[in-house]
């Protein structure tokens, strides 16, 4: 069959029709949701490895040390100051509405079962932490209802662990006025069923570090950094909560705080709803 030589004269040849740029052609088998999410993984590891490279210049410069074996921690100071290197930080600063005695911040955590099956978890997280919970809620299980923070935070272990347990046991969480979660414990916070904060409670995150007696090699800091971060995003998105809200984290030295408004914990999902909860005197 012969084509009409009108066709003919208008058909391109092969070689000089436009073809997709290769990078397009390659994108254009994801959907838009599943770009997204590797960008946001991309961020992550990019920032990680910025901060991983500063921390270990730091580490030469000052004689700090990091052992391959020791667990990240994020506990100290108790009370830090809010954030004030150049990083947006909320316009509320929610320490002066902090009531807890620092001293009994400091200690091992403590349970006590209040009226109403609210579960105080007071003092800071430390390796064992999170068996000493589970033994509790194994003990009182039938009659706990709420766990409410009070806690600079701790061991990420077993600020994690804590959490799987309170969601597999259907427990919410709180953070009263007056009180404090700060680095860890808000890991614990987003394993609530139901997670409510004060308007007078102080929420707040910073880096993770860890002090130990051997120096290690740059490559093994990053690479112990990013997969700790991987593993606290994949665990905030497994309870529910925005994985964005660990990028203030990354942001903040570990001798500061960055404090969460209302405003964003909403938005972040770490809390559920907002209501006023008087701290137990």
């Amino acid at each position: 069959m012969t084509m009409p030589v009108e066709r003919a004269q208008n058909r391109l040849p092969d070689d000089a029709v436009p073809r997709p740029n290769p990078i397009v052609r390659y994108l254009s088998r994801f959907d838009d949701g599943e770009v997204l999410r590797w960008a946001f993984r991309g961020l992550l590891i990019g920032t990680i490895s910025v901060l991983a490279l500063d921390l270990h210049d730091l580490a030469e410069r000052n004689g700090w040390s990091f052992a391959e074996s020791a667990e990240p921690s994020m506990a100290e100071p108790v009370l830090p100051p809010a954030v004030e290197v150049g990083i947006p930080a909320p316009a509320t600063d929610p320490r002066p509405f902090v009531t807890a005695d620092p001293g009994r911040l400091g200690e091992p955590m403590a349970f006590t079962l209040q009226a109403g099956g609210r579960l105080e978890a007071q003092g800071s997280i430390v390796a064992g932490t999170a068996d000493r919970f589970a033994a509790e809620i194994a003990a009182r299980g039938e009659y706990v209802k709420t766990v409410s923070l009070n806690s600079p935070g701790g061991a990420l272990e077993d600020a994690m662990a804590m959490a799987r347990l309170v969601r597999e046991r259907g427990l919410d969480t709180e953070v009263a006025d007056g009180a404090l979660c700060a680095s860890s414990c808000p890991l614990v916070l987003a394993g609530g069923e139901h997670r409510a904060a004060g308007s007078k409670a102080a929420i707040g995150v910073h880096q993770f570090y860890a002090a130990t007696a051997s120096a290690a090699e740059p490559a093994q800091v990053m690479a112990d950094a990013q997969m700790t971060t991987a593993r606290i995003s994949r665990h905030l998105a497994a309870m529910g909560v925005d994985p964005a809200l660990w990028l203030h984290a990354l942001d903040t030295p570990p001798r500061a705080l960055y404090y969460f408004s209302p405003e964003e914990m909403t938005g972040y999902r770490l809390v559920t709803e907002a209501r006023k909860i008087a701290k137990k005197k």
